[in-house]
């Protein structure tokens, strides 16, 4: 029972996200959480446009929260908008633009699509990109495109700061699905070695002391060996005096 019970809850919040995300539209909205708390339910949606969401004077809001109510029982919901300062690093959105852009324009521009989203990223200073189609492009056999630039972390623990995201785009030869996955540029590597000038200038003195180090050792050497070739002849006069 208990498992029933949290495959229902999972469905009805699945209900939920795909609703808000259908309301408003897609290539929109990124990203849609739902937080429990004592007071009610908390929609988080992640977006670049907070001014269509939310309407005139919080129109559209208003009248979300209530179709939220009525349509899935909800018993209070609180809906709050999570800006996106930079939609040229969020995989979800730019999938969402690629399969809107096929199914607007036909899958005969996937080419053009996939490598103009390419470059819109690439310049806004991402490390890496790879782009996937696969489908009936343009051929009657599917077949998959990869599209990729810069460096992209694909396998390790460091691979879980890569956004990836799905789409799907229905069009007259069939169905495309796009796979996104982007590397932003303010992630932390941790293989990653940064030279700056001031590590340059430390290794240099580093260099420095070591050669000096080694000629005071090679002096003090010589001056060692210098002082027993002087001792030796003492030694032998003091023997024959005895």
């Amino acid at each position: 029972m208990e498992e029933k019970a949290v495959v229902k809850f999972k469905k009805d919040e699945f209900a939920v996200k795909e609703y808000v995300k259908g309301s408003i539209g897609r290539g929109k909205v990124s990203k849609i959480r739902i937080e429990y708390t004592p007071i009610g339910e908390k929609i988080i949606i992640s977006t670049h446009k907070a001014g269509l969401i939310i309407g005139r004077g919080g129109e559209r809001i208003d009248q979300l929260t209530k179709t939220l109510k009525s349509k899935f029982g909800l018993e209070n919901p609180h809906i709050e908008i999570d800006e996106i300062k930079n939609p040229e690093f969020d995989a979800q959105l730019t999938a969402d633009d690629i399969a809107s852009g096929l199914e607007r324009f036909g899958p005969l521009k996937f080419k053009v699509l996939a490598y103009r989203a390419l470059q819109k990223i690439i310049e806004a200073g991402a490390l890496g990109v790879e782009i996937r189609l696969s489908g009936k492009l343009p051929s009657a056999r599917a077949k998959t495109w990869r599209f990729t630039q810069g460096y992209l972390k694909k396998t390790g623990d460091s691979a879980n700061v890569v956004d990836r995201a799905e789409a799907r785009a229905e069009t007259k030869p069939g169905t495309v699905g796009v796979k996104v996955s982007i590397m932003a540029p303010e992630v932390v590597l941790k293989d990653k070695i940064v030279i700056n000038e001031a590590m340059i200038q430390k290794l240099r003195m580093n260099v420095i002391q070591a050669e000096q180090e080694l000629e005071n050792s090679k002096s003090a050497k010589k001056k060692s060996t210098k002082s027993s070739k002087k001792e030796k002849p003492v030694k032998a006069e003091e023997t024959e005096e005895q």
